[in-house]
């Protein structure tokens, strides 16, 4: 099994769309055996889900995604456990446990229409965006 995980500084990345790395973890007989960071190389939405299944990566751990990269994962083989935020190590080790506090559900809807500043991925809420950083209108979330 290799599990992927957005990642930035220790913790999951937000947005899975404009993640610059992924955490890759080898398990053997339910344990991390090894772990590596891949880069994304600049790719975006649609290309990462094959740049993770030519990593060799079967499941993906993040926090904010879309519709179509969901698409694009389930079409490449990859177990989504999307919502999830915190510790990428910790997060491995719950899924590992069986107890990782993801949302089946997830959604970054954002690209069914246009808003400006203070949109989370996910929820609407007033002040800072949830993906990582601020965009303007008809910015496409994740």
């Amino acid at each position: 099994m290799k599990i992927a995980v957005t990642y930035e500084n220790g913790q999951i990345f937000q947005h899975f769309g404009h993640t610059e790395k992924f955490k890759v973890y080898q398990v053997e007989d339910g344990k991390v055996v090894s772990s590596a960071i891949l880069s994304a190389n600049g790719v975006g939405h649609g290309a990462l889900a094959g740049l993770l299944r030519d990593s060799g990566a079967d499941t993906l751990i993040c926090g904010g995604i879309g519709g179509g990269a969901q698409m694009a994962l389930a079409q490449a083989g990859i177990r989504l456990y999307g919502g999830v935020s915190g510790s990428a190590d910790q997060a491995v080790e719950d899924l590992l446990a069986g107890k990782l506090d993801y949302d089946p559900d997830v959604k970054c809807d954002h690209h069914d229409h246009a808003h400006g500043e203070g949109h989370q991925c996910g929820h609407h809420h007033g002040g800072d965006h949830g993906c990582g950083g601020r965009h303007g209108e008809g910015h496409s979330c994740c």
